[in-house]
């Protein structure tokens, strides 16, 4: 219990000191710390799990302590230097947004991820060679010595257990269980087709916060929409544009949806430069109100240019309420961007892993899948307002316009380790023995319990953002605990395998002349890679 904890303690800790030197060289948020030591914490944990079962396991089958944390660092430890990759990709494709804030966060959290990979590669099997047998239990060590090897490696893949008995479940029955799995992802997702991206204001606050109360105060005093005012800051070159902009500040009292308007006195520019003026607008309807979108809209493809077309005149919406408006209109406009850095990236860097082009295909598609699946909890939850009383928030809220690209960066790379684990285990069995159907059963039944207790630990991490009783990070944590909590239970356990079966040796198939020109990064070790090739020459 001691050894992934401490690793991963060791990987957090001195990726929050590299943090110092980074806001040096660029834009750190705030929240930069928390969100890296939250991450840090939870992949530090499962890559350190994952190479101490390897070990164990071979501390079980009756290696020698160093041969055993050799052969874990061979296997696993490269599947861990996969797994970081990919998520530290993920991270990185945040910067395809050209959100400021959002790239000081991705450097953040990618130098914390760099660092529990490397203290998982060498710090943990430092820890290795100091606890030598002491890594098994007592009870273990006896019946090592009283019993010799549990078994011989390369005998009966699946083992023994629950999830051995489930491997040959999904065996009997994968088109079946694949259609179920299915079934259940595409039910979760179909609340994203009503996203509405935003921000949470005061309104979102506890009942008992001072904060929503205040906002309530003024929203009955003054109206909803005196709590995210829309300004108006126009600039005037001559007497024209100073008579267009009185007849657009009379005509906008008369626009629907514009409870109350307020101009400001001009304020002249140094010498003859030109005179700027701000106009204050308030909506009948809230911020958050679907309808305050709507007006920003209007006022800008219809009411302004209707005022300013022949002139020099210059207006523009500003204001909070607009800020976010347009922020959440740049993020999903730049999405499909994120999408796509972060799925080519990742289908390279699996078909480097398994030389095989179907399974980073498949990969890719349960991954947007489980991305819909997320963002489909997020929206019954928050948007819906199904969960929102449940954790203290006062009213629904929409979808935060920066937590799309957050969470796909974050949720890519943590489905990409889960997969990694998963199949870099299959991988292994297959360039030993060639048989598709006893490499799944292998990976599955043996990784299928470090998937699970892993994702148990980042699912126990991201409910602690609900603690926060702020929106935003409460959507994070519930967002990505949901999305891990189907991804693990019901895609690397039920679904990848499911497919797996059923496509048979095309899962390793790979042309020859691409085969050829690809660099040969193969997770499985060298000995194993040889043979992994000639199998896959014998299926062309």
């Amino acid at each position: 219990m001691a050894l992934p904890i401490a690793t991963a303690v060791a990987g957090v800790g001195s990726g929050l000191m590299l943090m110092a030197p980074l806001s040096h060289l660029t834009s750190v948020n705030g929240i930069a710390p928390i969100l890296g030591a939250l991450i840090g914490l939870g992949v530090g944990v499962d890559y350190a799990l994952f190479i101490v079962t390897r070990h164990r396991r071979g501390l079980q089958s009756g290696l020698h302590p160093q041969r055993s944390a050799v052969a874990a660092l061979n296997t696993s430890g490269r599947a861990v230097l996969f797994a970081g990759g990919t998520v530290c990709i993920a991270l990185l494709g945040l910067l395809t947004l050209g959100q400021g804030f959002l790239d000081g966060l991705a450097f953040a959290a990618v130098i914390t991820v760099a660092c529990t990979v490397l203290a998982a590669v060498t710090l943990l099997p430092a820890l290795f060679g100091v606890l030598g047998p002491r890594v098994l239990s007592r009870r273990q060590r006896r019946a090592l010595r009283s019993a010799g090897a549990d078994r011989a490696p390369g005998d009966a893949p699946g083992g023994s257990g629950m999830w051995a008995r489930w491997s040959h479940t999904v065996r009997r029955f994968p088109a079946v269980l694949a259609a179920g799995a299915v079934a259940v992802m595409m039910v979760v997702s179909l609340p994203a087709l009503h996203l509405r991206l935003g921000f949470a204001d005061a309104s979102n606050d506890p009942a008992s916060a001072t904060s929503h109360k205040a906002y309530e105060m003024l929203a009955d005093g003054f109206g909803p929409g005196v709590n995210g005012p829309l300004l108006l800051v126009a600039r005037t070159q001559s007497a024209g544009d100073r008579a267009a902009l009185d007849r657009l500040d009379r005509a906008l009292a008369a626009v629907p949806g514009v409870a109350a308007v307020q101009a400001g006195p001009a304020q002249a520019g140094t010498g003859a430069g030109p005179a700027v003026e701000v106009t204050q607008v308030l909506p009948r309807t809230a911020p958050e109100d679907p309808a305050t979108a709507t007006l920003i809209t209007r006022l800008r493809g219809t009411v302004i240019p209707r005022y300013t077309d022949g002139t020099t005149l210059r207006v523009y919406v500003g204001g909070l309420t607009a800020t976010f408006d347009d922020f959440a209109a740049v993020t999903s406009a730049k999405l499909p961007w994120l999408l796509a850095a972060i799925v080519g990236f990742s289908f390279l860097l699996l078909v480097l892993a398994f030389r095989s082009l179907l399974i980073p295909a498949t990969t890719a598609v349960l991954n947007l899948l489980s991305a819909a699946a997320s963002f489909g909890v997020l929206t019954a939850f928050f948007q819906w307002g199904w969960g929102t009383r449940a954790l203290g928030l006062a009213a629904p809220a929409p979808v935060e316009g920066y937590l799309p690209g957050l969470v796909l960066a974050v949720l890519f790379g943590l489905s990409m380790d889960y997969q990694v684990f998963l199949v870099s285990r299959m991988a292994e069995e297959w360039s030993r023995t060639g048989d598709n159907a006893r490499s799944v059963l292998a990976g599955q039944a043996q990784t299928a319990r470090v998937i699970t207790a892993a994702a148990a630990i980042m699912i126990a991490v991201f409910i602690t953002f609900v603690f926060a009783s702020e929106v935003g990070v409460a959507e994070f944590g519930i967002g990505l605990a949901a999305a891990v909590a189907l991804d693990a239970f019901v895609l690397r356990t039920v679904l990848v395998p499911a497919v797996m079966y059923l496509s048979g040796r095309a899962n390793w198939w790979l042309p020859r002349w691409l085969d050829r020109r690809l660099p040969h990064l193969a997770i499985e070790p060298p000995a194993q890679a040889e043979s992994a090739r000639a199998s896959r020459s014998a299926l062309v």
